[in-house]
């Protein structure tokens, strides 16, 4: 499809997000892409509007630049009681594994904190600000197909590489650490819409 309308495969996949939101796809991993019976007469009188801001590949992309150096900076000026506060968001996710929510939380504040050890207010002002746009109906329905506790694990694992960095004051292995995590992350989520 990416091919035939000439647009990025990105734009794709946000577009059958998008049809799954309004139930006129069913997206089904492993299996495909399945058109769904029309919705009834009632449902197709309601205006869907669709999700405004960055789709879900572009925000994470942007996490992926700026968290990375973002980390790197921690690296080197984060302090000892910062540490402890970014530990401390590692094992409340690793606490809640298997509570999506409370580990979806938690996992936000280890980004936050990592941001907040750089002691650099626009830098934290800027994370919470791409976290705040993966409460989008259209993150939400993408995160439906993917967040799974293998997911959580294997987050779990890179956030450990990222925090051993913070550890040694290593700059360059937290910059790769964090960069290989989003990227990670990007990879699992495009998996099912190739």
């Amino acid at each position: 499809m990416a091919e035939r309308f000439e647009v990025s495969r990105t734009l794709v996949r946000e577009a059958i997000i998008v049809l799954e939101m309004q139930s006129l796809v069913d997206v089904r991993g492993g299996s495909g892409i399945y058109v769904c019976a029309p919705p009834a007469a009632q449902a197709r009188s309601t205006t869907f509007m669709p999700p405004t801001g960055p789709g879900p590949f572009e925000l994470l992309r942007a996490r992926c630049l700026i968290e990375s150096e973002i980390a790197s900076v921690a690296a080197e000026t984060r302090k000892d009681a910062d540490l402890d506060r970014i530990f401390a968001a590692l094992a409340a996710m690793r606490e809640h594994m298997h509570d999506k929510a409370a580990n979806e939380a938690a996992d936000r504040l280890f980004h936050l904190r990592i941001a907040e050890s750089t002691g650099n207010s626009v830098l934290l002002q800027m994370v919470t600000a791409l976290w705040d746009h993966t409460k989008a109906p259209i993150w939400s329905q993408m995160e439906s197909h993917f967040h799974t506790p293998e997911l959580r694990r294997a987050s779990q694992d890179d956030h450990q590489r990222v925090f051993t960095a913070l550890l040694e004051r290593n700059a360059e292995a937290a910059r790769a650490a964090m960069r290989a995590h989003i990227e990670r992350v990007i990879g699992e989520f495009a998996q099912a819409w190739r």
